[in-house]
């Protein structure tokens, strides 16, 4: 069964929301290395261990946030490549590049599931002292 053609305006539809991920993607970038910039001047000096526990899971956070915003870059120029092929009334590489577009858009939003869940988690660690009933997670 052929698939219904696509309009030009579907794929333009993801640009705003590519581009708003984009943005938040990169102020949690730009969090990130600042707060891991800051323990590490102060892990220099003291050498603590969970300093560097927090370090390493900051890392981790960094190294999902450059995954999310690579996804991010794949997906929109997925979506601008659907564009051009249907201006050009190239229907199937369209459908193709918007199929693309799509997955790539669902891979970048389940990193970013995945690095709030990490966030979250750390966050629990972090307040766990205060709770003297509660384990750390």
């Amino acid at each position: 069964m052929p698939l219904p053609a696509l309009p030009l305006s579907t794929p333009s539809l993801l640009f705003p929301a590519i581009s708003l991920l984009m943005l938040a993607y990169t102020n949690r970038f730009l969090a990130l290395a600042t707060i891991i910039r800051n323990l590490h001047a102060i892990w220099r000096e003291s050498h603590d261990c969970l300093l560097e526990a927090q370090i390493s899971n900051l890392r981790r956070r960094i190294h999902l946030i450059r995954n999310m915003q690579a996804a991010g870059v794949i997906s929109l120029i997925a979506c601008t490549l659907s564009m051009t092929f249907l201006f050009f009334d190239a229907q199937p590489g369209g459908q193709i590049c918007f199929f693309i577009s799509l997955i790539f858009m669902i891979l970048s939003l389940s990193l970013t599931l995945n690095e709030v869940v990490i966030s979250c988690r750390a966050l629990d660690v972090q307040l766990s002292d205060m709770e003297p009933d509660r384990k750390a997670a």
